[in-house]
């Protein structure tokens, strides 16, 4: 079966190349291209964060690792700069006992006595070229041993500064990875929301439902007050006829009333 698709893969390959030429490299990569992301936004955000947070976990060995080449680089450049210091106190010293040897030999003396020992001007003579052989090997060596120690001591700082920068690095990308996680809580609890409201709109329609059976019963009973009022005997008193010429005479103004006539003669006599 594998031969098979292997198989077909391979013809698909030729026939796009006898199709397309030279062109069909770079349809495939086209299409991995797009297939890979494709595939990545198909990952849960989740995963990424959790994969993220395991990277950042990932840098502690390395940075455990620095930690422990430089603090043995640090007691190494400990170790050289007192075989340096010591270097320099013996270059002291001999330059000291040479400088003396000089003067005696200067003098122009015979003998000359150190510590209760007396020693022939030739001796000294002898004796001080070895010390000055011996100290510009003594320097040249102390030279080496401080451009050595200079050198280590600059490595030593560039590699302190670069863990520095690991260990705020590190610090920075945790910080951003818990802010991803907040925004992404954010989103879900929008997205709760949402959901929240499809339950809002399934009470409106309970909501409805109930109205509209209130209006029914308003209906029904409308009826039932009907069919009680059409069927019954009306009781009451009627209004009488003084109540009516009353409210006539309340209705219209006394200016609208008709004067008798014989009312108008007595007037103008």
């Amino acid at each position: 079966m594998i031969k098979k698709i292997l198989l077909g893969s391979a013809l698909a390959v030729g026939c796009g190349g006898l199709v397309l030429g030279t062109s069909t490299l770079s349809y495939v990569r086209t299409g991995y291209s797009s297939l890979r992301e494709s595939i990545k936004e198909q990952i849960p955000i989740e995963v990424e964060i959790k994969r993220a947070r395991d990277m950042i976990t990932g840098l502690k060995p390395e940075i455990a690792e620095n930690l422990k080449l430089i603090a043995r680089e640090e007691v190494e450049v400990a170790k050289l700069q007192r075989e340096v210091n010591s270097k320099q106190a013996s270059l002291a010293k001999s330059k000291d006992a040479i400088l003396k040897l000089k003067d005696d030999v200067q003098s122009g003396v015979k003998y000359v006595v150190y510590r209760g020992k007396k020693y022939d001007i030739e001796q000294v003579r002898q004796d001080l070229g070895d010390r000055f052989k011996h100290h510009q090997t003594l320097e040249a060596t102390a030279d080496k041993l401080t451009k050595i120690l200079e050198a280590r001591e600059k490595n030593l700082m560039a590699a302190r500064r670069k863990l520095d920068e690991m260990l705020a690095a590190k610090r920075e990308l945790e910080v951003q990875v818990e802010n991803l996680q907040a925004r992404l809580t954010m989103v879900e609890v929008a997205q709760a929301g949402s959901q929240f409201a499809v339950d809002d709109s399934a009470l409106g329609n309970v909501k409805q439902v109930l109205d509209e059976i209130s209006t029914r019963i308003d209906v029904a009973e409308k009826l039932v007050q009907c069919y009680d009022d059409c069927g019954s005997v009306p009781v009451g008193d009627e209004p009488s006829q003084e109540d009516l010429v009353e409210q006539i005479s309340q209705y219209f103004s006394p200016d609208d009333v008709e004067i008798p006539v014989d009312q108008l003669a007595d007037s103008s006599r």
